[in-house]
């Protein structure tokens, strides 16, 4: 039976894999347009902010991986589409090695994202190089599994592609720029300053920059914000897609 699950699982993960190969636009352009958005943002923050390196970095990084909720939710609603995902839950394979095929391979695209981006701040925009990489990986690790969280909970409610982008886009403006990743907290309004909090990318934030400062007590609160966030949605969305609420009639 293990062995079983195991083999399911990886046929999934390899399914998955041709799947995003297939279609790296989405990919490439969230990898590259942040990399611009460094390049234009980093003479501004320079001059206006202390520590305006960091907010060049870490701020496009919280920005466009949010909008990367579009990548996880296509990944299902391709499925939904196709209607091979009712097929995948008829089959004989456990529910649990259905949702890890699927999440790996995007988990592994949202990794890649940021550690590309965070390489690029410090090998091009100047960004000093983290004190302890352990405390980033971490990071970006709880970051990305909010992120694959939120976009998997968000395809099991949205009924078609152009649902899922005006939520993809609405809400990474939304939660990018009231947690600051445009602009920093601190310049916002004072309602705004307020609202922030409630936020997730406020939290995500806060965890990434004080992660690559090296701040291990800095990082608890918003680790633990982010890792809420991530469960919840997580378990969400793991049980309406084990209910059938991922089912492509409901497109």
């Amino acid at each position: 039976m293990i062995g079983d699950a195991l083999y399911a699982t990886a046929v999934q993960i390899r399914h998955n894999v041709l799947l995003r190969l297939r279609d790296p636009a989405q990919i490439i352009s969230y990898i590259f347009l942040p990399m611009a958005l460094m390049l234009v943002f980093e003479p501004l923050y320079q001059r206006a902010l202390d520590g305006g390196t960091l907010q060049t970095v870490t701020g496009p990084l919280i920005l466009f991986s949010v909008f990367a909720l579009g990548v996880v939710g296509n990944s299902v609603l391709t499925e939904r589409e196709w209607r091979t995902w009712d097929r995948l839950r008829a089959s004989r394979a456990p529910r649990t090695s259905l949702l890890i095929g699927k999440a790996v391979p995007v988990f592994t695209v949202l990794l890649v994202q940021q550690t590309a981006l965070l390489v690029f701040g410090c090998a091009v925009i100047g960004l000093p190089v983290p004190r302890d990489l352990l405390h980033v990986a971490l990071a970006v690790l709880l970051w990305g599994f909010a992120v694959l969280a939120a976009g998997t909970a968000l395809a099991t409610v949205v009924r078609s592609r152009g649902d899922l982008m005006l939520a993809t886009d609405l809400g990474a403006i939304l939660i990018g720029s009231l947690g600051g990743a445009l602009v920093p907290v601190d310049l916002m309004p004072g309602w705004l300053q307020h609202a922030a909090p409630a936020s997730p990318g406020y939290w995500g934030l806060a965890l990434m920059q004080n992660a690559v400062q090296g701040d291990l007590r800095g990082m608890l609160v918003p680790a633990l914000v982010v890792a809420g966030i991530g469960l919840a949605l997580a378990g969400l969305a793991t049980y309406r897609l084990s209910r059938g609420w991922g089912r492509s009639d409901l497109l």
